[in-house]
């Protein structure tokens, strides 16, 4: 081979494993785009299925499963701003041993937590191999914060709550792509917000901060995002 025969093939081997990297690059974000679609899609089914069943239903986001699933609730719901689950009952040894603590500084008669359960609605059918929607191969929870959480979540389970008459909670769902250590903040991240009032979803690049009213006056007299 002469020497413009081999620069020539090494230019060409250049090109298509630069073309290969690009394109694999390209689907990975597609995935990371893709689940955030779905969570997106899997709140309007919510929202939706509180009204047509008129009873309280929630997301659960499961941040060891990687999995988003819909339950409903088996009673009336008065969400607890200091409580992890909201005021439901336990789902998790963790939720349990959490609410015992509480229970031991909380002297007093409690009402009764409603429990919630695996529903079927358009896309979730808890009765088959899986009680949920996965996330995409490669994609996992990064942070969820919802307005019944002091804190962002970022391990064990989230929720997000529906209620009959349409209305939800305030929420950013953050997804990544990868390792978080290693994610690149603009393209290996996105969040997921959820309007209270309409239940309406807007899917951004990046970290977003769940914004959170300063008082309860502010909270009651805050319009919806209008995303």
């Amino acid at each position: 081979m002469t020497l413009v025969e081999v620069l020539i093939t090494l230019a060409i081997m250049t090109l298509v494993t630069g073309t290969a990297v690009v394109g694999l690059g390209t689907l990975r974000r597609a995935r990371l785009r893709q689940s955030s679609v779905m969570i997106a899609s899997a709140v309007r089914v919510a929202y939706g299925h509180a009204n047509a069943i008129g009873k309280p239903v929630r997301l659960v986001f499961d941040f060891e499963q990687r999995m988003v699933i819909l339950e409903e609730g088996a009673g009336q719901l008065s969400v607890d701003k200091k409580d992890k689950t909201g005021g439901a009952a336990a789902a998790t040894d963790i939720e349990q041993k959490a609410m015992e603590e509480a229970e031991r500084i909380v002297k007093g008669p409690r009402a009764p937590r409603p429990s919630f359960t695996p529903t079927k609605a358009f896309g979730f059918e808890p009765q088959g191999e899986k009680p949920g929607k996965d996330l995409a191969d490669g994609v996992r929870f990064l942070s969820i914060d919802t307005s019944h959480q002091e804190e962002p979540i970022e391990e064990d389970r989230a929720y997000l709550y529906f209620w009959p008459g349409g209305q939800t909670e305030r929420a950013a769902i953050q997804v990544v792509l990868g390792n978080p250590a290693e994610a690149d903040p603009e393209r290996d991240i996105m969040t997921v917000l959820v309007s209270p009032l309409t239940g309406k979803t807007s899917l951004q690049k990046g970290r977003v901060e769940m914004q959170r009213p300063r008082d309860e006056s502010e909270e009651s007299e805050a319009s919806d995002s209008g995303f």
